[in-house]
């Protein structure tokens, strides 16, 4: 169920969301900045350390099996149960949509910007969510990340390992939820890298693939080399109970991603990590200043003019807060014994603002 809700009363639902077991949204705070480079992280600490330890995330579900994933229309003996109530997709598969079955004990923990790869496109998860156990498969709502291939490399999906998808193409997909944006996001996130690391530019200009420009040696080098600092951090800020991180580019803030547990943070640190430098290489440029102050407004301003929410019963509830130069996203856990916000992301975002990227097309 959808509903629309204008300000003042965004301000406080969205405080509500977040203030679960005597946390509350101001509880948070920023830490100075670590910087390499372009990019700056400012650690987010503070707030009820839940536990978040039943959450399975996509990366362990899908290596041990128990989460498969396939395009629609391509179901099999191992991805659905056998139930009258459910019925066989389309056999063409579609772009937008995948099947996902969660064969686990455990509820499965969705984040807006995993990217799977395989079968007839690699795509990039559009919506945060959450799969109960031993459910029935349920339509994934997805992006494409590989405009030009639309033959099976694959039955079943993989993830990207130890990535996601960088801002630049999770912003699209998330807040404006346009496929030709996506791909415009990926072909500027290609030429780029390209730019980044010459010794690739031949490999690069000859696949349509995020994951593949990703995965190739040279990035991956200049990607390490970034992030590599960063590893380390984290041990640290376990110390003082970080929770996330508020991100910055050539001095201008870009993103903030807020788990509901240290624990849950240290899971998707390294896709994380990984994601924020890619997009510090991709937007190569003048840098600025930016200070800790600037960093906590960014991460107290909640009030927005307009919220929409989407209520699965007894299972999550995603929020989306529009502001003027940001989107705030929320996902709230309505588990039994497990009522809280699991993962908040705020995105500085320009709905005129467009890149000068020549729109690039599909081909099936």
């Amino acid at each position: 169920m959808n509903y629309l809700l204008l300000a003042p009363f965004a301000f406080a639902l969205l405080s509500a969301t977040i203030a679960t077991a005597g946390t509350s949204a101001h509880d948070y705070k920023v830490l100075p900045a670590i910087t390499k480079s372009n990019l700056s992280l400012f650690p987010i600490v503070g707030g009820a350390e839940l536990n978040t330890a039943a959450f399975l995330t996509l990366d362990e579900g899908l290596r041990s099996g128990q989460v498969v994933i396939t395009e629609t229309g391509t179901t099999t003996t191992p991805l659905v149960r056998p139930s009258p109530h459910y019925p066989l997709p389309n056999p063409s598969g579609q772009v937008n949509r995948l099947a996902l079955l969660n064969n686990s004990d455990r509820p499965l923990l969705l984040l807006a910007g995993e990217v799977v790869t395989g079968g007839k496109q690699d795509r990039v998860i559009g919506v945060d969510g959450i799969v109960p156990p031993k459910s029935e498969p349920v339509d994934l709502s997805v992006f494409c990340v590989e405009p030009g291939r639309w033959v099976a490399s694959s039955q079943r999906f993989a993830s990207m390992g130890s990535a996601m998808a960088q801002p630049s193409v999770r912003r699209p997909a998330m807040a404006a939820r346009d496929q030709q944006q996506v791909w415009n996001g990926v072909r500027l996130a290609s030429r780029e890298f390209a730019a980044a690391a010459p010794a690739a530019s031949a490999a690069i200009a000859g696949t349509s693939s995020y994951a593949t420009v990703m995965q190739n040696p040279e990035v991956e080098k200049r990607v390490a080399f970034v992030a590599a600092d960063y590893d380390g951090l984290l041990r640290e800020l376990r110390k003082v109970g970080a929770k996330g991180v508020v991100v910055a580019i050539n001095g201008h803030i870009t993103w903030a991603d807020v788990f509901a547990s240290t624990s849950l943070l240290e899971k998707y640190w390294q896709k994380l990590i990984r994601s924020y430098a890619a997009e510090s290489l991709t937007n190569a440029g003048s840098s600025g200043d930016v200070d800790q102050k600037q960093a906590q407004a960014f991460l107290d301003l909640l009030q927005g003019t307009r919220e929409v929410s989407e209520t699965e019963p007894g299972v999550f509830r995603r929020t989306e807060i529009s502001g003027d130069g940001y989107k705030i996203f929320t996902l709230s856990s309505l588990l039994p014994k497990a009522e809280y916000t699991v993962h908040m992301a705020k995105m500085s975002y320009e709905q005129t603002a467009s890149r000068n990227v020549r729109p690039l097309q599909r081909r099936p």
